[in-house]
């Protein structure tokens, strides 16, 4: 479960969000200005982010905050799983990313692994709908809905990215270190049980 400080510290992010965008109020605006000081300085405090990061992390969006979406493509192949090694941190996680403006989630999924790894995927079903707050990944000052999807393997072959370099299948007991970030090992071990019977519901929390 996320910790209550930074819970407290996205919520007051949204309010003075929307508070600089609806109000009409001059001094409320200097609030909420305030406000979204106050939640960085407590970012700031508690998660290695530093202010300059956590200022362009907050301000890079205006209007109504919503939660940002995080699509993951679930790729197995001979009961193994399709891992990326990302360049960011040098551990592994599923092809994925933020969604697309213009693309179904379905279709985020298939580009990914295309571009991450190499290889070409359909999309077949939906498996989970997370909140990244009710998993242990590390704090994040993004209130983030994960999506895993079902892709059958079609083809393709193995190939570095931009933002990966590496990639490969693993077993559920061999798994590579990973970008807790981004994914972990609970989630992991839920995907394989649904491999395992694919009659399980999709999942959301």
């Amino acid at each position: 479960m996320e910790q209550k400080w930074l819970t407290w510290a996205k919520q007051i992010q949204s309010i003075a969000q929307a508070g600089l965008t609806y109000t009409q109020d001059h001094y409320d605006y200097e609030r909420y200005l305030e406000l979204r000081q106050l939640s960085a300085e407590m970012m700031e405090t508690y998660t290695e982010y530093d202010m300059k990061t956590i200022q362009q992390l907050f301000t890079n969006e205006t209007g109504y905050q919503t939660p940002k979406v995080d699509v993951r493509a679930v790729v197995f192949h001979e009961a193994k799983l399709l891992f990326v090694k990302e360049k960011a941190d040098g551990k592994w996680s599923l092809p994925g990313g933020w969604g697309d403006v213009g693309f179904t989630p379905g279709e985020v999924a298939v580009k990914e692994v295309r571009e991450e790894s190499g290889y070409l995927v359909e999309a077949r079903r939906l498996l989970a709908v997370l909140d990244h707050k009710q998993h242990p990944h590390p704090p994040s000052p993004y209130h983030i809905y994960k999506v895993m999807i079902a892709c059958e393997l079609i083809g393709g072959s193995a190939a570095e990215s931009i933002e990966t370099s590496d990639s490969g299948f693993f077993a559920q007991n061999e798994l590579p270190p990973l970008s807790t970030g981004r994914i972990t090992e609970s989630q992991i071990d839920m995907l394989f049980a649904i491999h395992k019977d694919p009659s399980i519901a999709p999942v959301f929390d």
